[in-house]
């Protein structure tokens, strides 16, 4: 089940919301300082190609610079990628078909305003068993 929901995000606004995370990724990169930002740009966007399945927890080994670098990916790129999230999960919600692919959209919200500090993992992994799921 979780290929076939994984497939119809894919095409639905998977694809979509991972290009624009791409495109942050490569804005990030450009900059040598914001390159922790740019790899946390393409984690998320594999998170957004296939969701189903997996989850986000908070990381253990995150500390104040995680929170310091949160500030930052919040005013450099995640209001627009959360708007963006926001948009698109609103738009799928109008059919009944992608009220769960809306559902689905408007829980990526925090983690693309606020990413650092989190890991995605499988679901019923270890991490996500002592972790608080998402």
């Amino acid at each position: 089940m979780r290929l076939v929901l994984n497939v119809l995000w894919f095409v639905l606004a998977g694809f979509w919301m991972a290009l624009g995370y791409a495109v942050a990724a490569l804005i990030m990169v450009l900059p040598i300082v914001t390159i922790p930002f740019s790899i946390a740009a393409l984690r998320i966007a594999g998170f957004c190609l296939w969701p189903f399945g997996r989850t986000v927890v908070p990381a253990a080994d995150a500390g104040v610079l995680s929170g310091i670098g949160n500030v930052l990916w919040l005013l450099l790129a995640g209001w627009w990628l959360a708007l963006g999230h926001l948009l698109t999960g609103l738009l799928l919600c109008l059919t009944i078909i992608g009220i769960p692919f809306g559902i689905a959209n408007l829980k990526l919200v925090p983690i693309s305003l606020l990413p650092l500090g989190r890991r995605v993992v499988p679901i019923g992994s270890a991490e996500d068993r002592a972790g608080v799921a998402f």
